[in-house]
């Protein structure tokens, strides 16, 4: 796959934004005050993906701006980063009525349409689901509370699965859990550096080298195979 510069993913996204806005794919479109396609930068080596925009959200056209989004922000910073570094999304991009659950109908329609894309736009190193919602998408049938924190690497990227923050305000003592769950983020962009960490050159593969002989060596017949006929 072709890797693309930020100025074109960042096009690319400004594409799907666009899209969002106009979108009337769901009927989620009707109550909607805005989209929320996501933000960050598009260049970013890690996507939170969370469920879906809350009424701050929609108000704003901006993910996690709530009480949700300034936990997000202290998690980060207690690992030393900010959110301005990530890019952040959510499964459905228009608010659901009274903050219920996405429909299964909602979230085939969006992530086929715009989640998706945004992954392959913006191939990150990492993904942290926050949520049952978006753990499901790549973890089907798991409970967030037997596999939060264990990550999954397929296609050589790392799944990290964590609490919703939402979760996490709505009980405090989930709290140890998650902030140890964030801390395994900067661990796994380094493990993906190590992972993809051209090899070192075989000094004796050269020529010349220790082992390598020179042109005037003769050269080894390779055996013959017997003819079973």
């Amino acid at each position: 796959m072709t890797t693309q510069s930020a100025d074109s993913k960042k096009t690319a996204l400004d594409a799907i934004a666009v899209q969002v806005n106009a979108c009337t794919a769901c009927d989620l479109h009707k109550n909607r005050t805005r989209g929320v396609p996501g933000a960050g930068p598009a260049d970013s080596e890690i996507l939170f993906i969370g469920e879906g925009p809350g009424f701050h959200e929609d108000q704003k056209g901006l993910p996690f701006v709530g009480q949700s989004g300034k936990l997000l922000e202290q998690l980060l910073a207690k690992i030393g980063m900010n959110r301005d570094q990530v890019f952040i999304a959510n499964v459905v991009k228009c608010r659901p009525p009274e903050n219920r659950d996405p429909m299964p109908d909602e979230i085939a329609t969006c992530t086929s349409a715009y989640l998706f894309k945004q992954i392959e736009i913006l191939s990150p190193k990492v993904i942290v689901t926050l949520g049952r919602f978006s753990m499901g998408l790549f973890f089907p049938n798991a409970k967030i509370s037997a596999i939060h924190g264990k990550v999954k690497w397929e296609n050589n990227r790392a799944y990290l699965p964590l609490y919703h923050p939402a979760a996490v305000l709505r009980n405090m003592g989930l709290m140890g859990d998650m902030e140890a769950d964030f801390r395994k983020i900067p661990e796994l962009i380094k493990e993906h550096a190590q992972r993809n960490k051209p090899p070192a050159d075989d000094p004796g593969s050269k020529s010349g080298g220790a082992t390598g002989g020179d042109e005037n060596t003769p050269k080894e017949e390779p055996p013959q195979q017997l003819s079973l006929f």
